[in-house]
């Protein structure tokens, strides 16, 4: 006898989207919308192939309040599939922890949330008994190793673990609830709901143990189509069917600037690497990135500001592609511009000395202020590097223009 299920994390409902400032009009409601259209798509697809059950592994919400709009919904798309008759269970990980405060909403009895230690919730599949283990972040930072309060596989059931966290040593995610792949296997589970790593990953075949991703990219880095997987287990054998759910993909086009001397050259090697991008993975999010540029493709650029060619692009991919955003633009010169030295240089050098609690310190203000921070999120390392690279390039493009950053 075979089981179907959906297996999904990181839904982030109510991403504020951070730093999409510019983007026309429709292009910016489709991504602050993002989270909720994936959220959706994913519903439909489970109310319309009605599968066993639903899995949801961890930050079904962006943030620890829990806005009341992410809440409904969720509560909205737990009412269609209770209708539908599909049981779903669900964790809350290190973004919407339990310790969080938020106004309550009452969710259908077709859902079931595991609390803050772990516990096996059991249903019967057409007389086959199905436990799942999991739990809820009772807090924010789990860096205990809960894996070691999963039962033992017993053998008399299909099996499940859910578990929202990240393999001890992997220092590309912040560490929570750290475990080995040994581990797991070691618990003889059928199957391992993982959520935390926005990255679609299959830790192992079999039994599988994976990471769905994210139902939606976040920010540029979370490039790539992103969705949840279908699976199926049946008599010592499983298989996995991933599933797009994204309401649009980041990404990034290259444009090689090499012997263009006229601004219509520039425009048509733009639109054909956008189309083509378009093609490949449907709506998205686009960062151009210029390279190639020699003397004569930099002597045209010079002619306008930065800000007037990105304006630019956006009106004509906005036109031809509508469904595709230009996020911003990137010039990666051939060859260093020469910037003059005396007190310029020495802004630059001072930046380029500073290390994190520089940059923390001079954006505390900000970082730390108490409504800011909804829309700032944390200050790590990653939004330091770019934060000290935009300051860079703002100070040399205002530098090469007399003085005036546009």
């Amino acid at each position: 006898m075979t089981i179907r299920f959906i297996h999904a994390a990181d839904l982030h409902l109510g991403s504020p989207f951070k730093g999409f400032a510019g983007l026309p009009g429709k292009m910016a409601q489709t991504v602050r919308e993002s989270t909720f259209t994936a959220f959706r798509n994913l519903i439909s697809h489970a109310a319309e192939t009605r599968p066993d059950f639903l899995l949801i592994a961890g930050d079904i919400y962006d943030g620890e309040d829990r806005s009341l709009r992410a809440q409904e919904q969720f509560r909205m798309g737990m009412e269609t599939l209770r209708e539908k008759g599909v049981p779903v269970f669900v964790s809350h990980g290190n973004h919407d922890h339990l310790a969080g405060s938020w106004v309550r909403f009452s969710l259908p009895d077709n859902v079931h949330v595991f609390g803050p230690q772990v516990e096996t919730a059991e249903l019967n599949v057409r007389g086959t008994t199905v436990k799942i283990h999991g739990f809820s972040y009772p807090e924010r930072h789990m860096t205990e190793p809960v894996i070691r309060h999963y039962p033992q596989g017993m053998g008399d059931a299909v099996e499940i673990g859910m578990l929202h966290g990240s393999i001890r040593g992997n220092e590309a995610h912040d560490v929570y609830a750290p475990f080995t792949k040994d581990e797991l296997l070691g618990k003889g589970y059928d199957y391992w709901a993982l959520g935390h790593i926005h990255k679609r990953q299959v830790l192992h075949a079999q039994p599988p143990i994976v990471y769905p991703g994210s139902l939606q990219g976040l920010h540029r880095k979370e490039s790539g189509i992103k969705g949840f997987y279908e699976v199926e287990i049946g008599q010592g054998t499983s298989s996995l069917e991933f599933i797009p759910a994204g309401a649009l993909v980041f990404g990034t086009a290259e444009i090689n600037c090499a012997g263009i001397r006229h601004a219509d050259q520039w425009l048509e090697r733009c639109m054909h690497q956008i189309r083509a991008f378009r093609e490949a993975d449907g709506p998205g999010l686009l960062d151009l990135r210029l390279t190639g540029i020699d003397e004569g493709a930099e002597a045209m650029f010079s002619d306008a500001p930065e800000s007037e060619w990105l304006e630019f692009i956006r009106e004509c991919v906005m036109r031809d592609c509508p469904d595709i955003g230009v996020h911003r633009m990137t010039w990666e010169r051939d060859t260093a511009l020469a910037v003059p030295g005396g007190l310029f240089r020495d802004v630059l050098e001072e930046l380029g000395s500073w290390d994190a609690d520089n940059w923390k310190d001079c954006l505390a203000d900000l970082y730390g202020h108490r409504q800011a921070y909804r829309f700032t999120g944390r200050l790590g390392e990653e939004e330091i590097r770019e934060i000290a690279e935009e300051a860079e390039r703002l100070i040399t493009d205002g530098l090469m223009k007399g003085g005036r950053a546009e």
